[in-house]
């Protein structure tokens, strides 16, 4: 038994062992916190795509609740959530980029 055992503890605790598992388990908790960065990235394009198209939908609402005439800077705002919105798919862009830059650049061994 303790020849046996001796063995197992040669094999696990070799130098070239060790050192591979030790790599394989960092690169599984980058790549881990790489998928958390995209999920929270794509939360927050989901929110802000709800937000602006409530938005819209308000000033849309308002528009038809006047018969046709438009609300006060009904365009402007109009406007300006179409750019939040266009400046949310970049930040969303740049986040997933940028977690798959992190991953690539960590060694996997």
């Amino acid at each position: 038994m303790s020849n046996e055992i001796t063995q197992i503890n040669a094999q696990l605790l070799d130098p070239t062992v060790v050192k591979t598992m030790g790599a394989g388990r960092a690169y599984q908790s980058v790549a881990t916190s790489m998928a958390i960065t995209v999920q929270d990235a794509t939360d927050y394009l989901r929110t802000s795509s709800v937000v602006c198209q409530a938005g819209i939908a308000a000033l849309t609402a308002q528009y038809v609740a006047t018969d046709g005439l438009k609300p006060p800077n009904y365009e402007d705002n109009i406007q300006a959530l179409a750019q939040t919105m266009e400046k949310s798919i970049g930040i969303f862009t740049k986040m997933g980029e940028a977690a798959a830059k992190v991953l690539e650049a960590f060694p996997s061994s």
